[in-house]
């Protein structure tokens, strides 16, 4: 009898430390854990990543001023890090254009790289390489 009250006062307390709305919770990935981000009715998470169209030429390019003088840390797709396989120029630039993107969209910066970039809803992290989302 004691174990059956345990055990139903376990599933009650463990009830009571949900977030009250989980359907508007979800799972943001950024640099040092998952962190539940509340959102606002209609807005949507979204990531900055290479237009797979943009010849790799062009996605150099973007890619070098976003890692330079555009001021986005691109330490993660160096050699020997999570995110440097697939070590191709598109997703290279996917990572820093996301970068890039999370870490300016307030203050001005867009995701745009002169077209060689654009929105998308889902999450491009793959394996250990994690995209930062920024609310």
């Amino acid at each position: 009898m004691s174990n059956v009250l345990l055990i139903i006062f376990l599933a009650l307390l463990f009830l009571s430390i949900m977030p009250k709305n989980s359907a508007k919770c979800s799972c943001t990935h950024i640099v040092v854990q998952p962190m539940c981000v509340h959102k606002l009715d209609g807005e949507s998470e979204q990531w900055c990543v290479a237009d797979l169209q943009t010849p790799d030429e062009e996605l150099q390019v973007a890619l070098d001023w976003a890692c330079g003088k555009g001021g986005a840390n691109c330490s993660k797709i160096q050699v020997n890090q999570p995110c440097y396989f697939p070590n191709t120029v598109k997703y290279h630039a996917s990572y820093a254009f996301n970068n890039y993107f999370q870490n300016f969209k307030h203050k001005g910066g867009s995701c745009y790289f002169k077209g060689a970039a654009m929105i998308t809803e889902l999450d491009p992290s793959h394996n250990s390489c994690l995209y930062e989302y920024f609310p």
